[in-house]
């Protein structure tokens, strides 16, 4: 078996366990709710030959958090929206001249990782909360709680991208 497809069937269900067992049981002031396996979508390897299978292990994702969760299906489309539009988010962040195949997350600049992985969770948050809250009296409250936790999110993000990545040479 190809070393890639461990590494990402071991990262999807650490993250789906990581995700159910403890993420989703933080809920500070009822605003703080980190997801993680976004860090799934963020880390895998994407050419145009695979985009099919991404948007399906995508949905994968979302729905194993939405059976554990019971939430309905809102985090299968908030995965599969931001997994269809992560080349674009791409590139955004890291310009034009980015590889598919030869990019590392953890080996671009902070300032790209950074823009990449704010865009890639404001969007999967906001399409998250909308759909979860659906309705218009409560666009303030879909904000803050899109903003408070894509803050939570992205840091704790951050914080597993430069624990877990290789050292550069």
């Amino acid at each position: 078996m190809n070393n890639t497809i461990v590494s990402n069937i071991t990262r999807f269900i650490i993250l789906v366990l990581l995700q159910v067992t403890l993420f989703n049981h933080i809920d500070f002031l009822g605003y703080l709710n980190p997801y993680i396996y976004i860090l799934f979508i963020v880390y895998f390897p994407f050419d145009k030959e695979t985009r099919i299978p991404f948007l399906f292990f995508s949905f994968l994702i979302g729905l194993s958090i939405d059976i554990f969760s019971d939430s309905g299906g809102v985090h299968s489309a908030a995965s599969v929206a931001i997994a269809y539009l992560r080349p674009v988010i791409m590139r955004w962040a890291f310009g034009l001249s980015y590889d598919y195949q030869t990019l590392k997350i953890s080996k671009t600049t902070f300032g790209q990782r950074f823009n990449f992985l704010s865009l890639l969770i404001l969007t999967h948050h906001l399409i998250l909360f909308t759909l979860e809250i659906f309705s218009f009296a409560q666009v303030v409250n879909i904000l803050k709680k899109t903003i408070f936790s894509a803050i939570f999110t992205l840091i704790l993000c951050l914080i597993f991208i430069s624990l877990f990545s290789r050292k550069r040479s």
